[in-house]
């Protein structure tokens, strides 16, 4: 990177400048260079490739000794005529590169047609930049003349007078979108930023299918979007907009900092760019907090309700998955994104007609068929364990301290071992044995039939993580930092590994590796062997999702509120996927589908490839449990006291069945039975 520079004629917390200092609202990294007149707002990224320039910008450089300084441009006065025609009454906007005046166009003898007219501006001290300047100029113009769309302004004429270049373009009436939040002092009403995103997305999706080539506009931003007086958008300033062509890897590392994607850095130009501008764009105008003054690419750290609250979480998810850091996990088209929007409440009650959708939401659960209850085992406290079943009984943990066991089949009481504290740990199987932890800080080994201890290891805080077992090896973490590798049939220490906050995920296993979340916001990869680190992956919140793992990616949920699919092997991030509230949940793969619920109220379905919402359910209340499915069903507990089964494929409901308590356990369905465990102290056993 080279310098990376904003100027413009907005400035932001403009203040005099003094002697020496860089320009008002400049950043910037690397040594200082000095500062000529300024842009349109726009700000380079790094050094362009040598012989290329771009209308707008300019190279930071600093000028050779006895090379002329650049000289300001100087402004037309109001009542010149330019070729005979367009006569200018004053300018309305003033950039390093150009010069735009209201003009009039003398040829309407009877009318008054206004037009903008855009003056090159050549104050570059060298001939080959103003070589380059003019050749920018020109193809913005011819650019421009072969668009026609109502949101993109007409082109009457191109010129050149006295030795500067003109071009005459449609006369916008009415304000930009910056101006409009600046007027506002406050956030937007977010049905009416729903409603110019549905425009732009339009207009949008007709440059980046334009034909033979797509156009990039690469400068989306709040200034240059203009409302006139019935809420019709219009985009202007498309100096930097170009064709679409991707044999050139000598990109132009342009655009204007806190509204440019990451790509756009590396000089990658896409039209999924112009998708997170217009995300960042729809932040600011949904917030009032501008990109410009931010650390670049921090969207999903800054989320919109926490900053505006009145904002629906159904637009917030719109507008972050455009903000994704990931290309591929962006919408991946302006349409795409125009449907996404078109979901929002608050724009559907404005649209006309059925709403189109991008992914079905598919229902509240309000009302459903039930299913039967084959028994329910009361036990002495909260149920928030998740049951296992094998040979024929059924293993679960309760608030009481006891780990019971019931028979499978009629619910009746087989044993129980009361532990020194609550257990939300849930129980796992291995031969003849039946393992536990617990919030006294043990890990207990029962054998399976009678309920004798066999071993207990101890760990130096609560254990809330679920033991988790291959070959022997037990794998499970505690509160006390710990990621513990145990002997199974002796309860003896292999390894442990320290991190940096408690353990409350519990681990996946694959192959030679382990991997497992920590509440110090990392996901871990751990060589099975020797507990050594083989990667760690970084999230904003702590971890207690459990990773599941599938076609070389591992799925797990942050508090974040994100989705994650990390690489197996390097741990990067192959998409994420944006809920609107915690994912405590842990995800469950089944063929090309992840499922997974959020705090938010919704049981999400995405395709494992790229993190497209196939379907949501929503329930209205927080999911914890983690779903499971058998039999092309999907079965869950959530908040409001329900077990959900609903058709894995479509998200229908097909039953909910009622307790008298929250459902926090997650469920496992043997032989056409689902057993789950209610806070109202009941394991529950229901027909599949």
């Amino acid at each position: 990177m080279g310098l990376i520079k904003r100027v413009g004629t907005k400035s932001v917390n403009a203040q005099p400048p003094e002697s020496g200092a860089a320009d008002d609202g400049t950043r910037q990294i690397g040594p200082s260079t000095p500062s000529s007149a300024p842009d349109e707002g726009t700000r380079q990224m790094a050094a362009r490739p040598a012989g290329e320039t771009d209308e707008g910008m300019r190279q930071m450089v600093a000028r050779p000794a006895g090379q002329p300084a650049p000289v300001a441009p100087v402004m037309l006065s109001a009542g010149t005529v330019l070729q005979g025609r367009y006569h200018v009454e004053g300018s309305i906007g003033i950039g390093g590169m150009s010069v735009v005046y209201r003009g009039r166009d003398l040829r309407f003898k009877d009318v008054v047609r206004y037009c903008a007219i855009k003056e090159m501006a050549q104050s570059a001290p060298d001939s080959q930049t103003r070589l380059l300047n003019l050749k920018n100029f020109q193809r913005e113009a011819g650019l421009l003349a072969t668009l026609q769309h109502p949101a993109i302004p007409k082109v009457y004429d191109f010129f050149e007078e006295h030795g500067k270049v003109y071009l005459v373009l449609e006369f916008i009436p009415g304000k930009d979108l910056e101006t409009v939040l600046e007027e506002s002092g406050k956030p937007l009403d977010e049905a009416r930023v729903a409603r110019w995103a549905l425009q732009i997305c339009d207009v949008l999706s007709y440059l980046h299918n334009h034909k033979p080539e797509p156009i990039v506009f690469r400068d989306m931003k709040p200034s240059n979007v203009m409302v006139v007086g019935d809420d019709r958008i219009v985009l202007i300033d498309f100096g930097i907009a170009r064709n679409l062509n991707r044999s050139d890897r000598k990109g132009t590392m342009i655009g204007t900092e806190g509204y440019s994607p990451p790509e756009q850095y590396r000089g990658v130009a896409e039209p999924v760019g112009d998708i997170y501008a217009l995300g960042a764009t729809l932040h600011h105008l949904l917030t009032n907090t501008d990109p410009r003054l931010e650390t670049p690419f921090t969207f999903q750290e800054r989320p919109i309700r926490q900053i505006n609250p009145a904002v629906s979480p159904e637009m917030e998810a719109v507008v972050m998955r455009a903000l994704e850091y990931d290309m591929a996990a962006r919408w991946q088209s302006a349409e795409e994104f125009r449907q996404a929007l078109l979901t929002v409440p608050s724009l559907a009650e404005t649209v006309g007609g059925k709403p189109a959708v991008a992914a079905p939401v598919v229902g509240k659960g309000k009302s459903a068929q039930t299913t039967e209850l084959v028994w329910r085992f009361k036990c002495e406290d909260e149920v928030r364990s998740s049951p296992f079943v094998s040979g024929g009984l059924v293993f679960v943990g309760c608030y009481d301290t006891n780990i019971y066991a019931v028979d499978a089949a009629r619910g009746e009481f087989r044993w129980k071992y009361a532990t020194q504290g609550g257990i939300s740990s849930s129980p796992v199987v291995w031969q003849d044995m039946v393992y536990i932890g617990s919030e006294d800080g043990s890990l207990y080994a029962f054998d399976l039939r009678r309920g004798n201890l066999r071993w207990t290891f101890r760990t130096e805080k609560p254990i809330r993580s679920s033991p988790r077992i291959e070959d022997r090896v037990i794998f499970v973490g505690s509160d006390d930092q710990h990621v513990y590798a145990i002997d199974g049939l002796r309860g003896t220490l292999i390894w442990k590994y320290r991190t940096w906050n408690p353990i409350r995920s519990s681990a996946c296993i694959n192959g030679l590796s382990i991997f497992i979340g920590g509440d110090d916001g990392n996901v871990y990869c751990l060589d099975v062997r020797t507990g050594a680190v083989k990667w760690k992956q970084r999230t904003q919140q702590p971890v207690r999702s459990s990773p599941t793992c599938s076609d070389g990616l591992v799925f797990v949920g942050s508090l974040d509120q994100n989705l994650y699919a990390l690489d197996a092997e390097g741990g990067w991030p192959a998409w994420r996927f944006r809920t609107g509230h915690y994912i405590n949940s842990s995800p469950f793969v089944v063929g090309t589908r992840v499922f997974v619920g959020g705090v938010d109220g919704n049981m999400y379905a995405l395709d494992t490839k790229n993190g497209r919402l196939v379907w949501k359910y929503e329930v209205g209340s927080q999911i914890t449990s983690s779903p499971r499915v058998e039999g092309g069903r999907l079965y869950f507990g959530a908040v409001d006291q329900a077990i959900y089964c609903l058709d894995a494929g479509s998200g229908q409901l097909i039953w909910k069945y009622l307790t008298d308590g929250p459902i926090v356990s997650s469920p496992m369905i043997v032989n056409g039975v689902v057993y789950i465990g209610s806070m109202d102290h009941h394991l529950y056993a229901l027909k599949a």
